[in-house]
């Protein structure tokens, strides 16, 4: 029998070609003590060939080998969260 925590699809292992530089970012003019978000490796890699590589969804979607609507609703995941911590001032911190 399956423990409840394992129940579902098995999550697919995703391409991710990109390691960033940086781990935290910082609201200025405040402490950043109004919480934080935590961006997954996928997310930071959604991101990266959307915005800077300019790939399309299925373009991207390729890439990490992943399907398109996957790679969709990670992007929109990860700008809802970079949006809310703008909008809120909370530290952005990137999973290593």
């Amino acid at each position: 029998m399956t423990p409840c925590s394992e129940k579902g699809r098995k999550k697919k292992i995703r391409c991710i070609d990109f390691a960033p530089d940086a781990c935290v970012f910082l609201p200025t003019g405040c402490c950043g003590t109004n919480g934080e978000i935590t961006l997954a490796k996928d997310e930071v890699e959604t991101l990266r060939l959307k915005n800077i590589e300019g790939l399309d969804i299925v373009a991207g979607g390729e890439k990490m080998q992943i399907s398109k609507s996957t790679f969709a609703r990670i992007y929109e995941s990860c700008v809802d969260k970079i949006a809310d911590a703008i909008v809120h001032g909370k530290r952005i911190v990137l999973e290593k």
